[in-house]
């Protein structure tokens, strides 16, 4: 989950660090016949921090790098299977959690780094806490966002009505291409028409989705969610719907908090919006209460945007705080 890319909302927090190039960009082959785009920025002998987007599906952009002290930190950022640059486009072949997992430890073991810090909101955060959880040898430090854990509590949420609650008009709109007979799943009717072999009509359903997410995402929201690339929108609905029809291919309802215990001695900032339409801020909630070493900072007056003000203000006060602590 996470559609800040194509939001169309500029950040009003000025003190963003400016944007930097890239000192390394590389395609990398995977297994599975998958390649990744991979690049670096910032410092090259500075912290390591890898940064992991949302959705599934969602890409990384250069607006992601501006997080970050250029001078201080070493930046990783790659677009994960099927999406961004990485290619095949839109492709749920061989791409699953387990591979994403892996395609991180190929990418750390490549790049010769012993330790990174890892960064990741929405979906993004609940890849790092997987990430994590099954290579805490790994990780020094875990800053988070929008915590999304992957349950059917919170899909049921956010696509069986929870939400559609508080935005009738706009969840209407994103039921009504179904017919009522198959409203009981939105998730599987939707996903029906995404992967029915049609390309136009892949493209307009998963239009539908994107915008349905898109409209909920910040607090200051018209519901209105906007009219996504064709190519970005299929990749995103496609990947997002892929992962969701199969539980995020993880073991069992509740896998992540099962499995917190393994990650309890590393430090980390959930950085979680008050009024979060797409992910309750419950799950960080939750999160944050079987993680001793875990402090939450819940954000008033904001939703799920990376790009809100106050989202912004505090994961950069999270780096910044976090490289004093290797000074």
């Amino acid at each position: 989950m996470d559609l800040d890319k194509i939001s169309g909302q500029k950040s009003t927090v000025q003190y963003l660090y400016s944007p930097i190039d890239p000192f390394d960009q590389r395609m990398m082959e995977m297994p599975g016949g998958h390649n990744i785009y991979v690049e670096q920025c910032g410092n090259p002998n500075g912290i390591p921090v890898i940064v992991l987007h949302g959705g599934p599906g969602g890409g990384c952009s250069p607006a992601m790098r501006r997080y970050f002290d250029p001078a201080v930190y070493r930046v990783v950022l790659f677009d994960q299977r099927g999406c961004g640059r990485s290619r095949p486009h839109a492709s749920v072949e061989n791409n699953t959690t387990w591979d994403l997992v892996a395609d991180i430890e190929r990418i750390r073991e490549v790049l010769e780094i012993q330790q990174f810090i890892v960064f990741g909101g929405s979906w993004g955060a609940t890849l790092a806490l997987i990430y994590a959880e099954t290579h805490p040898e790994s990780v020094a430090h875990l800053v988070l966002r929008g915590v999304f854990l992957a349950t059917q509590r919170e899909l049921d949420w956010f696509y069986g009505g929870g939400a559609g609650q508080f935005w009738p008009d706009t969840w209407a709109n994103f039921v009504k291409l179904v017919p009522e007979e198959e409203r009981d799943d939105v998730i599987g009717a939707y996903h029906r028409r995404l992967f029915s072999g049609d390309y136009q009509l892949e493209t307009r359903f998963a239009k539908a989705w994107s915008s349905w997410e898109n409209a909920l995402a910040s607090v200051y929201s018209n519901g209105r969610g906007g009219d996504a690339p064709g190519e970005y929108a299929r990749a995103f609905a496609r990947l997002e719907n892929h992962y969701f029809v199969h539980g995020a291919f993880l073991e069992s309802d509740g896998w992540i908090l099962e499995n917190v215990n393994k990650i309890s001695h590393i430090p980390s900032v959930i950085v979680q919006g008050r009024y979060d339409m797409i992910c309750p801020p419950k799950s960080a909630y939750d999160l944050a209460q079987n993680w001793p070493n875990a402090e939450l900072r819940m954000v008033r007056n904001a939703g799920h945007a990376l790009s809100e003000p106050g989202i912004s203000a505090e994961l950069v006060r999270a780096m910044d705080q976090i490289a004093e602590s290797y000074t």
